[in-house]
């Protein structure tokens, strides 16, 4: 693994939920209200334009780009014609909802913050909320702590989710029907405050920590067996991609309260040793 990352791109805002697809990453750059994609090269493209913050990317079979809307809490989709709502999710979640994977199916599976963190209200357990490809929505479970980045493993059995507000990654078997049961710790990870994660060809799972400005990569279980320190700006999600999988792209931005103005939020990438998971 490289010591230090390097610079892809700079001048963003709010860098999030990056994915590689089609040689590019992919990500919100979620303060702006906007979805970009980059080229290894660092050249930004700018795919569309919302009036409020983006988060979670995803596409559906047919290669419609998902995208969550935080504010209004809906779910939308890019077709030929435009953005449309593909979802409401207001009557699914109670606060601004966040990241976001889809599946092989064109499934949808949505976190929500649950409760107003940064106006000091009480703590208030959150939804992952699947929505069909038809646009139905449903609660897979209300009992979560901040729900933030998810990954599916590559047979499409589990889903793994980000706890941010409980420091673990918590795990999910996937039933046919796209609902969710067995609920279980996939892995406790004290003190990081776990945002963004992605998947890797040996089932481990890379953190992006706002918190401790780190990234580590954690087995099953809890080992941790890579972590990285990091200088401000803090990361706040991460992607494996390339040609190979094994460049680990970094979302990096100061926090929300200064992030617009500041326009500091950047791409990093550093290569490691095992590629990500899945198709590349």
């Amino acid at each position: 693994m490289d010591d230090q990352p390097t610079v892809l791109a700079e001048g963003l805002t709010f860098p999030e939920a990056p994915r590689w697809r089609m040689g590019r990453l992919w990500f919100s750059d979620m303060l702006a209200g906007r979805v970009m994609n980059v080229d290894l090269e660092g050249r930004t493209e700018i795919v569309l334009e919302t009036p409020g913050w983006t988060s979670g990317l995803g596409w559906l079979p047919d290669g419609r780009l998902l995208v969550v809307s935080m504010q209004d809490r809906r779910l939308l989709r890019l077709d030929r014609d435009g953005l449309v709502v593909a979802a409401n999710l207001e009557t699914t979640t109670s606060f601004v909802c966040n990241d976001m994977v889809v599946d092989e199916y064109g499934r949808a599976y949505v976190g929500e913050v649950g409760f107003d963190i940064h106006g000091g209200a009480p703590f208030k357990p959150a939804a992952l909320v699947l929505v069909q490809p038809d646009g139905e929505a449903q609660v897979c479970d209300a009992d979560l702590a901040c729900p933030n980045g998810a990954v599916i493993t590559p047979d499409g059995r589990t889903l793994i989710v980000a706890e941010s507000l409980a420091d673990r990654l918590t795990a999910f078997d996937i039933r046919a029907n796209g609902t969710l049961s067995r609920k279980r710790v996939w892995a406790a990870v004290d003190g990081l405050g776990p945002d963004g994660i992605c998947l890797d060809a040996e089932g481990a799972i890379w953190v992006a920590s706002p918190m401790k400005n780190a990234l580590v990569r954690v087995a099953e279980g809890g080992r941790v067996t890579h972590r990285l320190a990091l200088e401000p700006p803090m990361p706040i999600a991460v992607m494996l991609g390339d040609h190979d999988r094994r460049t680990l792209f970094i979302c990096r931005a100061p926090h929300p309260s200064v992030a617009t103005k500041s326009r500091q939020g950047r791409i990093d990438t550093l290569r490691v040793g095992v590629p990500g998971a899945g198709r590349p």
